[in-house]
């Protein structure tokens, strides 16, 4: 019996220690003045960022006897930054997976609340104010967003109708699909809940919500595949694509200049994209399923927390715009 009691003080000794060891790693002064660090595990450009936003969330992160609320704020940040998986963190902060799965869970929905007004639509006059000189030139002040969506690829769903659903014929892979704003200065005033692959760039635009932003007179930029002229003619608005090319053999003058000049600015979008998926690599997946399931009692589901969550903390950093 003594032996086994010595072995039982020295598992424990050493538990203790491995639990201080991993709380150390990952508390705030381990990441105070290495700003690299900071860019590698959580996406954020500074330090005084990161704190500034724990103490914004820090009230409403629930209390676990397994971990402080700073790791589990970083424990979220990692899975989003990083894309691993619930056992590895579960290693890295001496806790069961299923704890870690909790635990991002949580925090998810405690972002998602706190984060929402950080993806917002700006008033007209605000951009007017603030248009980069290369929207000016080419359109004025009416332009008030670029839209695109993308898509994440998810595991293989065992249900039928829903593996139907996200099947898209463009990635060949089972997806979800977001729609995505930004404006003329480079932030994302606008993200919508996730869509199955198969549904057309056109159906989430006219039934996601997004039309509903939109004033008379405000013009959208759009890729070929929104064909919403009508949805949004109908609102007073204007929608500028590039011209089609399909049984031409040479776009007309006119033609070839809207195309150019929409393609000069379209681009940001992209690289807003782009941005979203390399600083939060979750965004390229492939998802698990249960990632996609509402929970009791609401109509979002994790995913639709992750994406909008993940353009938050993009809105956060410096835009990918230059403004000269």
């Amino acid at each position: 019996m003594t032996s086994e009691l010595q072995t039982l003080r020295s598992e424990n000794i050493k538990l203790k220690f491995e639990v201080e060891i991993s709380a150390h790693k990952y508390s705030q002064s381990s990441f105070e003045g290495k700003k690299d660090k900071v860019l590698y595990y959580t996406g954020l450009p500074s330090f005084q960022l990161l704190i500034t936003l724990f103490t914004y969330l820090e009230t409403y992160i629930p209390v676990k006897k397994s971990m402080g609320k700073f790791q589990m704020y970083i424990l979220t940040l990692m899975r989003l930054r990083l894309n691993v998986s619930a056992t590895f963190l579960s290693y890295e902060f001496s806790v069961s997976a299923s704890t870690v799965s909790r635990i991002f869970f949580e925090v998810i929905d405690v972002m998602y609340i706190r984060m929402k007004p950080l993806v917002f639509w700006p008033e007209r006059e605000e951009l007017r104010k603030t248009m980069p000189m290369q929207f000016r030139k080419y359109f004025g002040t009416k332009y008030v967003v670029i839209i695109d969506c993308f898509e994440v690829f998810i595991d293989r769903p065992s249900n039928l109708k829903a593996r139907a659903e996200t099947w898209s014929s463009y990635k060949h892979h089972n997806t979800v699909k977001f729609l995505i704003g930004i404006t003329p200065q480079g932030t994302v005033s606008y993200i919508s809940k996730a869509w199955g692959g198969r549904a057309s760039d056109k159906k989430i635009t006219e039934n996601s919500g997004f039309l509903s932003k939109l004033l008379p007179g405000d013009l959208v930029l759009a890729d070929r595949g929104f064909d919403i002229e009508a949805s949004v003619g109908s609102l007073m608005a204007e929608v500028k694509i590039p011209a089609f090319t399909k049984g031409k053999n040479q776009l007309a003058p006119i033609d070839l200049e809207t195309t150019r000049k929409i393609a000069n600015v379209r681009i940001h979008v992209e690289r807003v994209i782009g941005t979203v998926r390399q600083k939060y690599t979750i965004l390229n997946g492939p998802l698990p399923v249960d990632f996609l399931m509402c929970r009791e009692n609401e109509n979002l589901t994790l995913i639709d927390n992750v994406g909008h969550v993940c353009c938050a903390c993009v809105n956060l950093c410096d835009s990918v715009v230059d403004f000269n």
